[in-house]
C-alpha cells in the first residue's frame, strides 16, 4: 500500500469494483441560471417563466453544469484529492437521465472500472471510473464514465 508519510494512491492502489459515494451538493437557482446565461444559453435554463411553460415545468439546470458539479465533487471530496492523476484524457457515455431542479442535493457515486498499465509509459497507467450523479432522492440524474493517465507507484516506494 502506501509508504508512511506519503497517502496518495496510485494505480497500484486501486482495486477494480471498488466504489464510493461522497458529496452534499445543494444546487440554487440563482447558479443555475447565472452557469446557463454564460455557457448554455437555453430558456428552460435562464428563464423561470419560459421553463415553467416548457416540457420540464419548471427551471432545470443544464447538463453541462452537472457535470462540472461532478468534476468538482470528485475533486474536493472523491476520487480525486488524493489520486496521482497525470491526465483526464477522456469521457465515455455521458448521459443526463433526469432533470437537476434548484434545491436538488447531489452527490456521485464511482466506481473503478478498470485499470491497466501503459503500453508506452512504465511510469503510468490507465484508470477508467464510472460517475453516476444522485439526487437526494436517489434519483440518477448523470452517468458517464471516465478515463484518467494515473502514476504508478515510484519504484523506490514499491517494496
Amino acid at each position: 500500500m502506501t509508504r508512511q508519510g506519503d497517502d496518495r494512491r496510485y494505480l497500484e492502489d486501486l482495486v477494480v469494483g471498488e466504489t464510493a459515494t461522497y458529496g452534499d451538493y445543494t444546487v440554487t437557482a440563482d447558479e443555475i441560471v447565472a452557469f446557463a446565461r454564460q455557457f448554455d444559453p437555453q430558456p428552460m435554463h435562464t428563464d423561470p417563466e419560459a421553463a415553467a411553460a416548457s416540457p420540464f415545468g419548471g427551471l432545470i439546470a443544464s447538463g453541462w453544469h452537472t457535470t462540472c458539479l461532478a468534476m468538482r465533487l470528485a475533486v474536493l471530496e472523491g476520487y480525486l484529492t488524493d489520486l496521482v492523476v497525470v491526465a483526464g484524457v477522456g469521457v465515455e457515455a455521458l448521459r443526463w437521465t433526469a432533470p437537476v431542479r434548484p434545491g436538488d442535493t447531489l452527490r456521485v457515486r464511482e466506481e473503478i472500472l478498470s485499470t491497466r498499465p501503459s503500453r508506452d509509459d512504465p511510469t503510468t497507467g490507465v484508470l477508467h471510473v464510472g460517475i453516476e450523479v444522485l439526487n437526494g432522492d436517489d434519483v440518477s440524474v448523470m452517468s458517464m464514465e471516465w478515463i484518467d493517465v494515473v502514476a504508478r507507484r515510484p519504484a523506490a516506494d514499491a517494496a
